[in-house]
């Protein structure tokens, strides 16, 4: 089996609103993101001959599902009061209710507030353990399609801080134990 990691960074704010601590309190990191990508074999012809997906292939996806919704955004949780208090405040009940509706679709939503605020609005609390399930979940489609599904997205790991890191791995790929 062949594994191949790609890591990009943001700068994202976040709260934990269930923290008995000062997570609950608005902060950003520098979360670095890792996604691995693995393979049987490797491809035999084609522009990526030799790999089990170019590592550009896999930062464009990476680019587009993660950092350009969430870089320089607030990351919030859709119940979170401070989420509801910046719609209700800046563009009312309506909009609350299109928001919610398109994370139920989508499991996700990325807009602006009337603030000018960047927000990606999740159903989940936002901790780190979270969004790198969330992470894997949007990337992992993309991964197949963009690699003729000869490659598998297999984890997604995300460091919060430089010591503190989450990491998830494809439920498809768990083996049980004997």
């Amino acid at each position: 089996m062949y594994t191949v990691t790609r890591r990009i960074c943001i700068d994202a704010g976040h709260r934990i609103p269930t923290h008995g601590s000062k997570c609950r309190n608005l902060h950003g990191h520098r979360y670095a993101i890792e996604a691995t990508c693995y393979a049987a074999s490797l491809r035999r012809q084609g522009e990526e001959t030799s790999m089990v997906v170019d590592f550009g292939f896999l930062k464009e996806l990476m680019v587009e599902h993660i950092d350009a919704p969430c870089d320089h955004a607030m990351i919030l949780y859709v119940d979170d009061p401070i989420f509801q208090k910046i719609f209700l405040n800046s563009a009312g009940d309506v909009q609350l209710n299109l928001v919610k509706q398109a994370i139920e679709k989508y499991g996700w939503w990325a807009g602006q507030t009337a603030y000018e605020m960047k927000v990606y609005a999740v159903p989940f609390i936002p901790t780190a353990e979270e969004l790198a399930k969330h992470w894997l979940e949007r990337l992992q489609h993309p991964v197949g399609v963009r690699s003729h599904k000869r490659a598998t997205l297999s984890r997604v790991k995300v460091w919060e801080t430089p010591n503190c890191s989450a990491e998830v791995a494809n439920p498809a790929l768990r083996v049980t134990p004997l």
